[in-house]
């Protein structure tokens, strides 16, 4: 791993849930506007396959790479999260607000600070691998901490040809060893396929605002949707 400048937080007053030393935690971060099933199929696959203790869901107080005008408040989207979390093993958090920060490397610094001992797997969807080289530091996220990348309907082939895939193509795990994925030094990252979600939140957000708040009929749908993790 290159030496690299140090990652700046805004403040260390964050409470991230608790995590003991050797805990296996996977780390799904997202705007969950609004959080929906495919949220929950990803976080079970990312258990099963990769053998968790935990999956802490991040709802972040916006994503640097998307517009805030549809993003629903903060704690409306956090009870809808912890409706949706139904698995014991999923932790919604909000501490990244405490932490006044939106961006991934700054969130993953003071993780590895706060629990240095714990084993922590970063997941993220196909469609996120596909644009992962816009994001703030994105080479340093690799060489930080382990990624899990879930397969999404009409992403597989552009996420694998992405910039950040082509980058770190040699520590690519086989996804017959994705249960090694948290141990051992990053960079290594692991593409994990299985059941499908075509959930998205820009479809549901999409389906809520054409209804009729009268008497909840449709209006037009001629918005087209795009995924969103």
């Amino acid at each position: 791993m290159r030496k690299s400048a140090p990652v700046r937080f805004g403040s260390t007053r964050a409470r991230p849930p608790l995590a003991a030393p050797r805990q296996r935690i996977g780390l799904l971060g997202g705007s969950f506007n609004p959080a929906h099933a495919g949220h929950l199929l990803i976080s079970l696959l990312a258990l099963r396959r990769l053998g968790l203790d935990a999956v802490w869901w991040i709802v972040t107080p916006g994503n640097p790479l998307k517009s805030r005008i549809e993003l629903a408040p903060l704690a409306e989207r956090l009870t809808a999260a912890r409706r949706v979390a139904s698995d014991r093993r999923i932790v919604v958090t909000d501490f990244e607000d405490r932490l006044q920060t939106s961006f991934s490397a700054a969130t993953i610094a003071f993780l590895r600070q706060r629990y240095p001992g714990t084993r922590f797997v970063w997941i993220i969807g196909a469609d996120c691998l596909a644009e992962f080289h816009h994001w703030q530091l994105w080479e340093e996220i690799f060489e930080r901490v382990p990624i899990a990348v879930v397969d999404r309907p009409g992403w597989h082939l552009r996420a694998l040809a992405s910039p950040a895939a082509r980058r770190f193509a040699r520590a690519r795990l086989p996804e017959t060893r994705a249960s090694r994925l948290p141990f051992g030094r990053p960079p290594r990252w692991c593409y994990l396929t299985g059941p499908l979600s075509a959930h998205s939140s820009t479809a549901l957000r999409a389906r809520l605002s054409s209804r009729d708040p009268a008497d909840g009929s449709k209006q037009s749908r001629n918005k087209a949707a795009q995924p969103e993790a």
